[in-house]
């Protein structure tokens, strides 16, 4: 080797550092790595006392500067140390990683496929790639990137999952089920993953999640759902999904008994499950319940469409009568039926949940007193948001009269 070449290594090129240096150079990324930067940029100086046109040091020194808030400096470094070694994968990942704290993704994600011109393999340089595809919705080039690190590293769990996930999230759900089932049927049957748990439990109810995406495919996720029951732990979910299902299959007695199960286990201030039970009685329509399973905060099915005569009685009878007896310390249950209530009960219902309100000091009587201001718009109920509608009220009147009153 000539004396010009031992002058200047260049690792890109064919051309290492010798063995002390080379140490100092693992100590660089150790430290960068663990955020003790002074040191990291007190070894890279060493390096360069010796090889000062070293392109992988200057790109690491850059990095660390640039961890360090000397910006300016660390781009000069880096682009320095790139032209000194273009063929280096280190050299081109680093450029990729100052560009990705820049926010210039796309200029990154470039960086990166360039790095991996030159090393296919590099597993770390491949997960950053995948990170920044799914950022950029760049779902097709984020799926070949998981599929390469799985054929790399197949035997990490996290590898097969974010491979079904990318299956997932391209469309492909049968696809994300097959990727799912052959993970779990490379594993003995007394793994964990096959036994009761929480990470065993999540896995199945995405791989459920899958299934149900599956057009005209909720029976099997609802007969997958009943198989996977003893490795669920969270069977707080698996209820909600269950219940769930039945309603879009229009099981409406078994959804009312799910719903039920539901508030038994502690749920009676999930507003959703009151939905679902409510959906369940009535025997709501499949885009009614799907609808009102989405609904956030107080809202439920009686705040999102007029019912009819019946439909409230038949809730009012079910909520002033078995429900309060079975949960008698439930706010929900009892501020429901002002959901449903009309004239002058009403009016009665409101003034003891005011009395019981102002008594306790509950900051929120307002705001929860102002979601009972609904409006119907085509065949919906909105909650009334400008004062001519307000005012308007009849509701308003009524905790006017009464406010008056106390």
């Amino acid at each position: 080797m000539s004396t010009a070449a031992n002058d200047n290594p260049q690792a890109g090129q064919g051309r290492p550092l010798p063995k002390k240096e080379q140490d100092l150079f693992k100590s660089v990324v150790k430290h960068y790595e663990s955020k003790q930067y002074k040191k990291g940029i007190k070894a890279a100086d060493n390096i360069l006392k010796k090889f000062p046109n070293h392109g992988e040091t200057l790109c690491m020194k850059g990095l660390t500067l640039q961890c360090m808030g000397k910006k300016d400096e660390a781009v000069t470094l880096v682009k320095k140390g790139l032209m000194n070694d273009m063929r280096s994968h280190v050299c081109w990942h680093v450029y990729g990683l100052l560009h990705r704290a820049d926010r210039e993704y796309n200029e990154a994600i470039k960086a990166y496929k360039q790095a991996l011109r030159i090393d296919s393999e590099n597993l770390q340089i491949l997960r950053d790639l995948s990170l920044l595809q799914v950022q950029m919705r760049d779902l097709s080039g984020f799926l070949v990137t998981r599929h390469t690190i799985l054929t790399l590293k197949s035997n990490q769990r996290m590898n097969w999952l974010t491979y079904a996930v990318a299956k997932h999230l391209n469309g492909d759900l049968a696809g994300a089920v097959s990727v799912i089932d052959i993970y779990l049927g490379t594993m003995p049957e007394d793994s964990d993953e096959h036994k009761r748990g929480y990470e065993s439990g999540e896995l199945a109810l995405y791989k459920n999640r899958a299934l149900a995406e599956i057009p005209d495919n909720l029976q099997t996720a609802l007969d997958h759902l009943e198989e996977c029951k003893t490795v669920v732990m969270d069977q707080t979910a698996w209820l909600m999904t269950k219940g769930t299902y039945q309603l879009q299959l229009g099981r409406y007695d078994d959804a009312s008994k799910t719903f039920l199960s539901l508030l038994e286990r502690g749920l009676t201030e999930d507003y959703r499950v009151h939905s679902g039970y409510m959906c369940a009685v009535l025997g709501a329509d499949n885009e009614t319940c799907q609808a009102a399973m989405k609904l956030k905060g107080t809202a439920t099915l009686a705040t999102m469409k007029p019912l009819a005569a019946d439909q409230r009685q038949a809730l009012l009878k079910t909520y002033r009568g078995e429900f309060a007896e079975r949960f008698p310390k439930s706010p929900a249950i009892r501020r429901i039926p002002l959901t449903l209530l009309e004239g002058d009960e009403l009016k009665a219902a409101i003034d003891d949940h005011c009395r019981r309100g102002l008594t306790r000091g509950v900051p929120s009587l307002g705001s929860d007193l102002a979601a009972l201001f609904l409006i119907e718009r085509d065949g919906k109920y909105v909650t009334a948001a400008d004062a001519v509608d307000i005012k308007a009220h009849s509701t308003l009147a009524a905790i006017v009269d009464l406010a008056e009153g106390y």
